[in-house]
């Protein structure tokens, strides 16, 4: 995660679920901004762990292009009037033309911490989020090295009204905060997700668990690249979310508060 020359400038990965879209046969549906993948959630469930797997995509760079993607599994942060998000991921980027791959792990308010995992484009990355009382443990492996990575953080209070795995599209925002957008989609191709479990009120399932509701993602919104998931396998652990080319604008993020990441800075 290399520091950028702007500074005035910030990158954040911006929370919400905006509309309603046409939705895969075994879940509800919703498009965001910036989001794309699966939502775990169910009024009075409190989630305290998150796992799944993803192939790390390969970022299709054009010459001097510069677009970004990141793939992740995290605990809260789903809803509007969420103030806490904790996550870990990779991400697949283009600067200036150039892929980037990187990995991190992040505590909504704060910033994100670059994870010193190195990550290579087609290998299988295994994550997990749990919390117990104010301790969030994070840990990110590749499997295809062996390489793994764990931390844990003492918080204040988390949100564990929610569980996800998604593929996102970070935004630029002011360096206060207060005018977000929503950059460039990097061209990832498809993100494979598998192994995807969460566990609330001491009860594990998958994804598609009768525990908790399940919501398919599709990123979109106007942009002029777009992130749609399939329907989940049969037993509700897997998925995919392919890049699709939608024509159409970059959009207005609607949560300038959340998830920062100054470390994401332009070259």
């Amino acid at each position: 995660m290399p520091a950028m020359k702007r500074r005035l400038t910030i990158l954040v990965a911006v929370l919400g679920l905006l509309g309603v879209a046409a939705a895969p046969a075994d879940a509800a549906s919703s498009t965001s901004s910036n989001w794309s993948g699966y939502v775990a959630a169910a009024p009075g469930t409190t989630f305290t762990d998150v796992k799944g797997s993803w192939v790390q995509p390969a970022a299709t760079c054009p010459a001097r292009s510069s677009a970004y993607s990141s793939f992740w599994v995290g605990l809260g942060g789903s809803s509007p009037g969420s103030q806490g998000l904790e996550q870990i991921g990779t991400s697949a980027d283009c600067r200036s033309g150039r892929p980037v791959t990187s990995a991190w792990y992040e505590l909504v308010p704060a910033p994100p911490v670059a994870v010193p995992l190195a990550v290579s484009a087609g290998d299988t990355i295994s994550a997990e989020v749990g919390v117990s009382g104010t301790t969030v443990s994070f840990q990110l492996t590749d499997t295809t090295t062996g390489a793994t990575f764990s931390k844990q953080v003492t918080v204040a209070a988390a949100d564990l009204t929610s569980a996800e795995w998604i593929a996102e599209a970070p935004s630029q925002c002011d360096a206060r905060g207060s005018r977000c957008t929503v950059l460039p989609l990097a061209d990832f191709g498809t993100a494979l997700f598998s192994a995807s479990s969460a566990a609330g009120n001491g009860h594990t399932g998958t994804i598609s668990d009768p525990a908790w509701t399940s919501s398919a993602i599709t990123l979109g919104s106007g942009r002029s690249s777009a992130a749609v998931p399939s329907a989940l396998s049969a037993d509700g652990s897997a998925f995919s979310v392919a890049w699709q080319s939608s024509g159409g604008g970059a959009g207005r993020s609607p949560f300038p508060w959340s998830r920062q990441r100054p470390s994401w800075r332009w070259r």
